[in-house]
């Protein structure tokens, strides 16, 4: 290929690419400290206030490590913290 040669792009490349990219922004990923979450439930995980736009926010006073619970128990060295959150320990 040669400076004068148009970029040539893979059929379905495109939109696989926008796909991953759409995925890694649309929340974060569990196990990574947040300072503010959605609001899964009726209220805020605890140590969150909710915000009154969906969200639960620490306002920026701590960052905790926490992860949906998905209707799920708690992993192992993980604690239940209420709205739909666990917590780890």
């Amino acid at each position: 290929m040669t400076s004068s040669e148009p970029l040539r792009l893979v059929p379905g490349l495109l939109p696989a690419a926008l796909a991953i990219l759409v995925a890694a922004f649309a929340a974060p990923p569990p196990g990574l400290a947040q300072r503010v979450v959605p609001k899964i439930g009726t209220i805020c995980p605890m140590g969150y206030v909710d915000t009154l736009n969906g969200k639960c926010s620490t306002l920026g006073l701590m960052s905790y490590t926490v992860q949906p619970t998905n209707g799920q128990p708690c992993p192992s060295g993980w604690f239940n913290v209420g709205g739909g959150y666990c917590r780890r320990k």
